[in-house]
C-alpha cells in the first residue's frame, strides 16, 4: 500500500514548562490491523503527552477553566476521583502550579499508579476495589459534601465541560489538520469526554459522513478505564444521542488487542487501547473505504505488575473474571 499523504513532522520545540508541552500527538497507520487496503487506520499516541496518558489534555483544561473563572485560590486542595491517569496527570499540573492534590481511586489500582501519584506529591483516599471507578465517585462526592467539603474543589471530570472541551478544541483539531476526511472515529467509554469533545467537532465537520464509535465493556466486565452505562452511573457530560453506535468487548478482548497492538504494530498501550483497537478494526471491516480513527488512551508502563503482555496466551481464557486495575 503506498503510503500516499504521509507527512512527518519535526518533534520537540520550545516550551514555557511541561505543561505547555502537552497535545500535538502523533498520528500513526497501523497497516497490519486494517482488514483491507482501501480503509486506512489511525491511532492518536496520546501515551507522547508528558505523564503518559489523554488525561494530560484533561487535567489541564479543568485547572485553567478553575483559575479562568476563580474557582480556586492559591493553596487550595483540589479532590478528584480518578481509575488513576486523571489524577497522575492532576498531580503533575498541581505540583506545578502549587495546588494540594487528593485523589479518590480504587484500592486495586496497579502499584505503579500508586507509585506515580505518590512521586507527584498527591495524598490517595482509596474506595473499595469491587466498585471500580464508581465507587471512586461515589466516595469522593460524601467527601465533598461532608463537614470538610469546602476546604476541597472537586473539578469533578464527570460533569465537567471543560472535559469535551479539551477534545472539541485540541485533540480533534489535531486529527482534522492531518486528515481531510473520517468515515469514523472510536474512542472509549469512560467520563465520555474524549467521545463527547471529539465527536461533536467531527460532527460538525462531516455529518453524517463520521460515526462516532464507543468501545463499551460488557456489563462486569473490569476492562481498565473504561465503564459500563449498564452499571448504573452515566456521567453527565455524555449526550447518548452524538454516539452512532456502541460495540460490547470483554476484558479478554481488550487483553487479547493490547498484545496484538505491541506485536504486529509496536505500540506500547495500556489495556483500554486494545478494547477500542478491538472495535476500530470491526468497524474498518465494515467499510469500502475511508479513514478509521482511535485514540490510544495510554502506555503500558501504569500495567507491567499486570503481566498481560508476557503471560502465555493460552491463560487468556481464565481471565475474564481478573480486575485488571
Amino acid at each position: 500500500m503506498a503510503l500516499d499523504g504521509l507527512r512527518n513532522k519535526p518533534t520537540g520545540g520550545r516550551y514555557a514548562d511541561v505543561v505547555e508541552s502537552i497535545g500535538n500527538t502523533p498520528l500513526v497507520e497501523l497497516q497490519r490491523l486494517s482488514p483491507k487496503p482501501s480503509v486506512r487506520i489511525w491511532a492518536k499516541l496520546e501515551s507522547r503527552n508528558p505523564t503518559g496518558s489523554v488525561k494530560d489534555r484533561v487535567a489541564r483544561a479543568l485547572i485553567e477553566d478553575a483559575e479562568e473563572k476563580g474557582a480556586i485560590g492559591e493553596g487550595q486542595t483540589i479532590l478528584e476521583p480518578t481509575s488513576g491517569n486523571t489524577g497522575i496527570s492532576l498531580a503533575m499540573i498541581c505540583a506545578r502550579k502549587g495546588y494540594p492534590l487528593k485523589v479518590v481511586m480504587p484500592e486495586n489500582v496497579t502499584p505503579e499508579r500508586t507509585r506515580l501519584l505518590e512521586m507527584f506529591g498527591a495524598q490517595i483516599v482509596y474506595s473499595e476495589g469491587s466498585k471500580g471507578s464508581n465507587g471512586a465517585v461515589e466516595l469522593a462526592l460524601q467527601m465533598s459534601a461532608g463537614p470538610d467539603g469546602s476546604s476541597y474543589y472537586m473539578p469533578y471530570q464527570y460533569g465537567n465541560e471543560a472535559n469535551p472541551n479539551a477534545h472539541y478544541n485540541g485533540t480533534a483539531l489535531e486529527i482534522l489538520e492531518e486528515l481531510d476526511e473520517v468515515s469514523a472515529f472510536v474512542a472509549g467509554l469512560g467520563t465520555g469526554g474524549t467521545l463527547m469533545g471529539n465527536g461533536r467537532r467531527l460532527k460538525e465537520t462531516f455529518g453524517d459522513g463520521v460515526k462516532i464509535v464507543a468501545a463499551e465493556p460488557m456489563q462486569g466486565e473490569p476492562v481498565q478505564g473504561l465503564r459500563s452505562l449498564d452499571d448504573g452511573f452515566i456521567p453527565p457530560i455524555i449526550d447518548l444521542s452524538l454516539l452512532d453506535r456502541k460495540i460490547f468487548v470483554t476484558n479478554r478482548d481488550a487483553i487479547l488487542w493490547t498484545r496484538k497492538l505491541l506485536h504486529e504494530e509496536g505500540i506500547f498501550a495500556g489495556v483500554s487501547s486494545g478494547a477500542i483497537a478491538r472495535v476500530a478494526v470491526r468497524i474498518a471491516s465494515e467499510l469500502d473505504e475511508g479513514n478509521v480513527v482511535f485514540v490510544v488512551a495510554d502506555d503500558g508502563w501504569k500495567y507491567l505488575s499486570s503481566g498481560i503482555y508476557t503471560r502465555p496466551l493460552e491463560e487468556i481464557e481464565d481471565l475474564d473474571a481478573t480486575v485488571w486495575w
